[in-house]
């Protein structure tokens, strides 16, 4: 265990039960403190002791150890330092990761150790219920309390029924709110998930208004904001890094740039976790190994939207697709070359 730990001050960086049971299993090491990763940029990290931020370096041989095991450091990771120089020399295990796939299929972590995730989706051009499930497959089967939060019902006039369409969609028990993310009565619609202790992510595309959310609930004006698109209400980036930041009632609350993808990294466990509502029903369809299609009789589908249940098999595909042999890969190449070969063929003829 660390020595002459504050834990009042920590508190206010998201100090909790799973970081002190982590403390209590380490051998205490001279010279070393308690931090948590606040920033991340190509040149510089930055931490949070509690009560200042401090400019950092990963030890080389720490630096080293990440890039031979393919893994990241994220914002919201608590690490210990050394007291001289600032140098990170361990990261502390998290209790939940929040990670995708990037474009060569090597895992970036998001975030870690969050409690609370607001799904940012603006009811414009932004509005996606087939995104919005990606988002909720990272977040719960990462075992993080999702809320889906439908900002610029002034940009829509289908807002209302896109709200309708929102709930529907959703598995009961998960929450939603529409709010104005410039007003204050956002911060206080959101009380209930801002809870003393708690760290909180705001997820979302480019332009969803997660920055102007966050200047809301932090009551001060530390993310830069922007316009969007018109023709397609895209946002122009204006977060280009993921930060933590300190609210006033030890509240802590990342922001992140919009993800332009989300391709999950997560299990077949973690997908069926992230659809309990379909496995739960799946029990009273027709046929024990029923796949929610076709088959009559189907208790999913009867309660399910369409698109909710598109956005199940479609993860479970790219789950399988990830899973493949390289041999068994080629041999499903193969296989739809065939068939459009056959459907091109199909077509002259007629």
């Amino acid at each position: 265990m660390i020595e002459n730990i504050d834990i009042a001050q920590l508190r206010a960086i998201g100090f909790d039960s799973h970081v002190l049971q982590t403390l209590s299993n380490l051998t205490p090491q001279p010279q070393q403190q308690l931090g948590r990763v606040i920033n991340i940029q190509r040149d510089h990290l930055q931490l949070h002791d509690g009560q200042h931020k401090i400019s950092t370096q990963l030890l080389p041989a720490l630096q080293q150890q990440l890039h031979a095991s393919g893994a990241t450091l994220a914002v919201g990771d608590w690490v210990l330092f050394q007291s001289a120089d600032a140098r990170i020399t361990q990261i502390l295990p998290a209790k939940n990761r929040l990670c995708r796939r990037n474009s060569e299929g090597h895992r970036q972590a998001l975030v870690a150790n969050i409690d609370v995730a607001l799904l940012v989706m603006g009811l414009d051009h932004d509005f996606n219920l087939r995104r919005l499930d990606r988002y909720l497959t990272l977040t719960l089967a990462n075992e993080v309390t999702p809320l889906l939060v439908l900002t610029k019902a002034d940009c829509s006039a289908q807002a209302a029924e896109k709200i309708a369409q929102a709930r529907s969609h959703l598995p009961a028990h998960l929450g939603l709110l529409a709010i104005d993310g410039r007003a204050d009565k956002a911060r206080e619609a959101l009380h209930p998930w801002l809870a003393a202790g708690q760290t909180v992510v705001l997820l979302g595309s480019s332009g969803a208004g997660k920055s102007t959310l966050t200047n809301t609930l932090l009551s001060t004006a530390v993310q830069n904001t922007g316009a969007v698109r018109l023709d397609d209400s895209r946002g122009r980036h204006t977060t280009t890094s993921r930060s933590l930041h300190l609210c006033q009632n030890d509240v802590c609350i990342i922001d992140t740039p919009g993800l332009r993808t989300l391709q999950l990294d997560s299990d077949e466990a973690g997908i069926y976790a992230a659809f309990a509502d379909i496995t739960t029903l799946a029990v009273d369809c027709r046929y024990r190994d029923c796949q929610h299609k076709d088959e009559p009789d189907c208790a999913v589908r009867a309660h399910i939207s369409p698109d909710r249940l598109k956005s199940f098999h479609k993860l479970l595909r790219e789950f399988s697709r990830e899973t493949m042999t390289v041999l068994q890969k080629r041999a499903q190449l193969s296989q739809w070359k065939t068939i459009s070969k056959n459907a091109r063929a199909q077509r002259k003829a007629s």
